[in-house]
């Protein structure tokens, strides 16, 4: 099978920085291709276009057509094309892509359109309790409209989708993954005790929480330290340019001696840093299936995350991690401290963790059902 995915972003030296959405349709096209499949990845936003091929898989830079009010649909007429000149080439059968921004929403491929919902621009508006742009949320639900199949990350993320757009789309949950042989579990060499965050610094991540949460572990052990690793982002709730910036005064003047905060570092690098946590902590308001926390769960660390829609079908509480829901600061702060106190705690839930990833969410497991869905799909247009 021939299959293309249309995205915004990729994690590749070409096509710039990358979120989960890149680094989920890095996962399942390495599976895809592997299996015997012909991937292409098609990334707009990118500026220039160009052509290359890498560990068997086809990419497509596509430069934005800027022409003022008309940008949007000149660049879909471009992507368009560019589908249906490989498919009518036999090098594509089937196109992927996310619901952010419904940017497939007047993209009419003559080959069956998937949309795999990732959280739309409207989802994660809902979650972070912002107003979203009636221009996102009309693209979002004509994308969802006209697609030929869609697929959810989550059960949550398909429902709660559905009830924001009043829609009544069919929907498979395939959820997001990544390969657990790459992540594997390495012995930490350090005593040192940390508390790892890794993601963007920004609000709906729960960046605003953790300060209050970090000073509460360092009144009861102060020699406890938190590393900070992802891009700093702007605030939209103040104006910001900068989530580090605010976040520094949340903590005391104690507790922010012990706070390292290391900036954007390369994907290659999150396990070494994954290797020496003691504790993996996602205090998040807003996601659909975080591929970090299957990157901390495959290398078998403690986590303590939200206890928001998503994380259920993820984590059992106790079973593979805590879960709290983050404004609960304290309750947050005494089951990080519970994990630091006992290495055999951390030991059981990280190996029921990585056995979780192993067997829901590896992603030749993922690859195989989206192809069983991608015929279906095939067979029924």
């Amino acid at each position: 099978m021939m299959i293309a995915f249309l995205t915004p972003e990729y994690p590749h030296p070409k096509t710039g920085s990358s979120g989960g959405i890149g680094t989920s349709i890095l996962n399942l096209s390495k599976a895809l291709s592997a299996m015997g499949h012909e991937v292409s990845v098609l990334v707009y936003h990118q500026d220039k276009d160009e052509q290359f091929t890498e560990n068997d898989i086809q990419f497509y830079r596509i430069k934005n057509i800027k022409v003022k009010g008309l940008s949007l649909i000149l660049t879909q007429r471009k992507v368009e094309q560019l589908i249906n000149n490989l498919h009518k080439a036999g090098k594509v059968d089937i196109v992927e892509a996310p619901d952010w921004t419904g940017f497939t929403a007047f993209v009419k491929p003559k080959c069956p359109l998937i949309i795999r919902e990732n959280g739309s621009d409207t989802y994660f508006c809902y979650l972070d309790k912002r107003k979203v742009k009636y221009k996102n949320k009309f693209l979002e639900k004509r994308a969802l409209t006209k697609a030929d199949g869609v697929i959810s990350v989550s059960a949550y993320t398909g429902h709660l989708t559905n009830k924001l757009m009043g829609l009544n789309k069919n929907f498979t949950v395939i959820p997001n993954s990544i390969d657990a042989e790459l992540f594997e579990p390495k012995a930490n060499t350090t005593t040192k005790k940390t508390i790892l965050y890794f993601g963007t610094l920004i609000r709906k991540k729960g960046l605003f929480e953790l300060p209050h949460i970090f000073n509460m572990v360092y009144e009861k052990d102060n020699g406890v330290e938190l590393i900070l690793v992802g891009k700093d982002s702007g605030d939209i709730k103040t104006g910001s340019f900068s989530t580090w910036e605010l976040i520094q005064s949340l903590f005391n003047k104690e507790s922010i001696k012990k706070v390292n905060y290391l900036g954007a570092v390369e994907y290659s690098k999150i396990q070494d840093l994954i290797k020496q946590a003691s504790v993996c902590v996602f205090p998040t308001f807003a996601e659909a299936l975080p591929v970090s926390w299957l990157e901390a769960m495959a290398m078998e660390k403690a986590i303590v995350a939200s206890n928001i829609g998503w994380a259920n079908e993820m984590i059992e509480d106790g079973e593979e991690g805590f879960l709290v829901y983050p404004k609960n600061h304290n309750e947050y702060a005494d089951k990080i401290l519970d994990l630091l106190h006992s290495k055999e705690k951390q030991i059981q839930f990280g190996k029921a963790a990585r056995e979780k990833v192993k067997k829901k969410f590896n992603h030749n497991l993922v690859a195989k059902r989206s192809v069983e869905f991608y015929k279906s799909i095939l067979a029924s247009c």
